[in-house]
């Protein structure tokens, strides 16, 4: 495909979304309807705000969910205390609960716009960025085009590309090409994304490590903590996190087979969903299982099988609770989800096969000791069983695993250095405009 080419399909992209926008109200009224829409502030996904813009320079920080949004922290945090006003965007009710929780009046949150031609501009003509930083895999190509011809610097931080992403812009490579010459840098978590991205015509592209190594661990509230573990009372404990559909009920048949085994056992299961807990508390009960639901106060008793955590910000908390934790989205879901944090806070970390999305993290921890990959509940039982029964060995995961991140440390101040060229004039500008930034 010549590159002629490339472009008039981009092209065409862009004025089919345009012509869609009417249309789209259907869809998000679908969304708000799922819980997965704040309905207050739906207008901000045309690119609307209520908010002015403030003046001198700002930055765009766009982080998709909360695992981005986490991530972007350290930067974020950076900017302010560099006199530069931030907008952050996400695209989730869960991840602005996050922003909202983590960041305060210090930024100002919006949600994502649609990647539509009407709702970008429309935010763009109100923003007016002076740099816009993405996230780890945020390519979305309407985005990108309309700050590339209003010519504001894109970088992408923390940049991933699994292997469906790729599999599927080789296969447009030219339309990759064009889009990814828009960006002025990429920063990538690892070789294997950053060859990627050169791959598809990114240029530069140094590598950083994993920005979420360099968070601070998930915060808790102390009082909470010493309840729940009064209630729970020294009994058997082990998690399942960040579980997608199906693997819930995995947990629920593991929780089954080891109590056979440890009578008092309490498996803590926390939905990468929190809106399915209503649905899921029913379907768990319906097995005969004793569920107590965070988010409705429930108590924990001697009694209760299933800890439903549903709550937003609690993953502290839970993960506090034991010394093993399960990682979804790797069973019955593809890709996998986010291991540091359970490293972070001390647990030996299990999850399922399909851990493609976090290859790198999941291959120094396994290497290091610091997790296992089983490949059905059966294995996964099998698992938790031998690490409740084997303190040593438990204990010899949960400390692999906390060297295993001290090690991948790092990513945050190459990244800032990575940064820097954009950052620079823009604090020179906050100065020379009287301090009138956010820090």
């Amino acid at each position: 495909m010549s590159e002629r080419w490339a472009r008039a399909i981009l092209t065409t992209y862009r004025w089919a979304g345009a012509a869609a926008f009417p249309l789209i109200g259907g869809y998000v009224a679908w969304r708000v309807s799922k819980g997965k829409e704040d309905r207050s502030r739906r207008h901000e996904r045309y690119g609307r705000s209520d908010i002015p813009r403030p003046e001198g320079p700002l930055i765009w920080v766009h982080a998709a969910s909360v695992g981005e949004t986490i991530a972007v922290l350290g930067v974020i945090d950076h900017l302010l205390a560099s006199g530069i006003h931030v907008v952050l965007t996400t695209g989730t009710v869960t991840s602005a609960n996050v922003a909202a929780e983590r960041l305060g009046d210090r930024v100002i949150h919006q949600y994502v716009p649609l990647d539509l031609k009407p709702a970008v501009s429309r935010f763009l003509n109100h923003w007016k960025p002076d740099l816009a930083v993405m996230a780890e895999s945020e390519i979305w190509p309407m985005t990108i085009l309309e700050l590339g011809a209003r010519r504001v610097p894109q970088v992408l931080v923390n940049g991933r590309m699994s292997d469906r992403s790729f599999a599927r812009w080789q296969r447009r490579s030219s339309v990759a090409e064009a889009l990814l010459e828009n960006l002025a840098h990429v920063v990538a978590q690892s070789e294997l994304d950053g060859e990627r991205f050169r791959q598809l015509g990114a240029r530069p592209v140094t590598v950083s490590g994993n920005l979420k190594v360099d968070t601070h661990v998930p915060p808790v509230e102390q009082g909470a903590l010493a309840a729940l573990q009064r209630a729970i009372n020294g009994r058997k404990t082990w998690a399942a996190i960040s579980t997608h559909e199906g693997e819930e009920m995995v947990a629920a048949d593991v929780h089954v087979l080891l109590k056979r085994r440890h009578p008092d056992v309490l498996t803590i299961v926390v939905p990468r969903h929190p809106e399915r807990a209503a649905d899921l508390k029913t379907e768990l009960e319906a097995r005969g299982l004793k569920v107590a639901l965070r988010s409705g106060g429930e108590p924990v008793t001697a009694a209760t099988d299933i800890l439903l955590g549903n709550t937003i910000g609690e993953m502290g908390l839970y993960l506090r609770l034991t010394e093993i934790a399960f990682v979804g989205r790797s069973l019955t879901g593809q890709g996998g989800q986010n291991p540091l944090e359970p490293a972070m806070l001390g647990t030996a970390v299990l999850a399922g096969v399909n851990v493609q999305n976090f290859r790198e993290s999941y291959r120094k921890l396994i290497d290091c000791g610091g997790a296992k990959l089983v490949r059905d509940a059966q294995m996964l039982a099998g698992a938790v069983n031998f690490l409740l029964k084997n303190d040593e060995m438990r204990r010899g995961m949960i400390a692999a695993g906390r060297a295993t991140v001290q090690e991948m440390s790092g990513a945050l101040p190459r990244t800032l250095t990575a940064l820097e060229p954009f950052i620079h004039p823009l604090i020179v500008k906050a100065r020379l405009n009287g301090g009138n930034g956010s820090g």
